[in-house]
């Protein structure tokens, strides 16, 4: 599969979601979405990362974007991460990382010289009509969340 890039159709994806329920990009056509792939529930990053957005859902909500988070994690695991952590957002369940391999987002990781394949912490803002307005790769939390929201504006 080639690189996605800016302007590129988003890949669909349809994947069991918190709370008992699904999420799917074709169910969102018509809405802006923050789609961002993390490594796993209730880590410190990825808790942050997480906080940040809830924090801003609101806002998001206003310009018409819907926040999906999406890890490896099975959907139980994401219940109990939102309830700790009093989360605002979506997240979906990629136990079988296709959606991330879809994306281009599962890579080789290394960690203390050891190997190991994981998700490349990464944001996609797909506009209304599904195609990709603005991508981030290697994503470091610290105003991340705030950028997003900046780019989600700025589309309008």
């Amino acid at each position: 599969m080639s690189e996605l890039t800016v302007g590129s159709p988003a890949p669909d994806f349809d994947l069991a979601a918190d709370g008992g329920g699904r999420v799917s990009l074709s169910a969102l056509k018509g809405r802006k979405v923050v789609l961002y792939f993390y490594p796993k529930d209730d880590t410190p990053g990825c808790t942050k990362e997480a906080i940040a957005f809830s924090g801003l859902a609101d806002s998001f909500e206003e310009a018409g974007a819907t926040i999906v988070g999406v890890s490896p994690d099975k959907a139980e695991k994401h219940d109990k991460f939102k309830a700790k952590h009093d989360l605002k957002v979506l997240l979906g369940a990629d136990t079988d990382t296709d959606v991330a391999n879809r994306y281009g987002v599962w890579v080789e990781k290394s960690m203390y010289g050891r190997k190991y394949m994981g998700i490349e912490r990464s944001t996609f803002l797909i506009d209304a009509e599904g195609r990709i307005a603005t991508i981030w790769r290697k994503v470091k939390v610290a105003g991340h969340a705030e950028a997003v929201l900046e780019a989600v504006r700025e589309l309008g």
